[in-house]
């Protein structure tokens, strides 16, 4: 079989930038980003830093708040409400993970749903739920766009997702699983008793859980389509969830880096203009 054609994140985000410029000069008031960073975590300030450049490259403007790892929830709260108030944010993100001192499920639900840019305010969480629209969280809908802007359908396919976490895993179940998308859905994780079986007759796999070369190639049916998502930071660098021998028994596979993480970033940027009120 031949090598797994690479679904190229990079290349679809840069074609999402320029749409998103397009719209944004369209606008009378031009719409604000605003980060929050709770301490000096390496991938995070990685990561925020790439929204930054890419609100530069469309023409969105931004507002940084940074916050040392000890502070107070408290203090945390009353930035996110000075946000919710702010007339030159039009959404915003708090960056995860936060410090194990904060409470993270008090911190999103804290954020103004109508400027939930990252779409995880349990509003928005509970339309996905029930199909009503609102913001649909960045890494799902990234995963969704990538598949769509290369042509493959999940519509009756069997889907193993890797990976129950909030940001990831669940609400990316329920989005394949919806009306529209209409994939066959099962969650696997640390829990479930033979992971393999599951993955073995997937037509797609998408690896959510954070543990190096965790998928291997004896794991899937030739022709699969594999998306890696997690992250682990090793001496050699970050790699991702799936082992490169993947690549030579599936049709499709996005790669980490360069799959969905530019994407992510790009539908946050795209969730941001749906926010913005001119």
């Amino acid at each position: 079989m031949a090598q797994a054609k690479v679904l190229d994140g990079v290349a679809a985000a840069k074609a999402i930038r320029q749409e998103v410029a397009l719209k944004v000069a369209k606008l009378k008031n031009r719409p604000g980003l605003a980060t929050v960073l709770v301490g000096e975590d390496p991938s995070s300030r990685s990561y925020v830093d790439g929204k930054h450049r890419d609100c530069s490259q469309v023409g969105i403007n931004s507002i940084r708040i940074e916050l040392p790892q000890t502070v107070s929830q408290t203090e945390l709260l009353s930035e996110i409400d000075n946000l919710n108030s702010s007339k030159d944010c039009s959404g915003f993100i708090v960056q995860l993970p936060l410090p194990a001192h904060i409470d993270t499920n008090k911190v999103l639900s804290a954020i103004n749903p109508d400027k939930d840019a990252d779409g995880l305010h349990p509003i928005n969480l509970g339309k996905l739920v029930l199909s009503q629209g609102g913001v649909i969280p960045c890494t799902p809908k990234a995963i969704v766009e990538l598949l769509g802007r290369n042509e493959i359908s999940l519509s009756g396919k069997e889907v193993v997702i890797i990976g129950r976490g909030t940001t990831v895993g669940r609400p990316l179940s329920l989005l394949l699983s919806s009306k529209g998308i209409d994939a066959t859905v099962t969650i696997v994780h640390s829990k479930s008793s033979d992971i393999k079986s599951h993955t073995k007759r997937a037509d797609v796999v998408i690896a959510a859980l954070g543990k190096a070369h965790f998928l291997t190639a004896n794991m899937v049916k030739e022709g699969v389509v594999a998306i890696d998502v997690g992250t682990t930071r090793t001496s050699e660098g970050l790699v991702g969830d799936i082992d490169p021998e993947v690549m030579k028994v599936a049709s499709a596979f996005a790669p980490m880096p360069g799959g969905v993480g530019p994407m992510t970033r790009a539908m946050l940027l795209s969730n941001l203009l749906a926010l913005h009120k001119d």
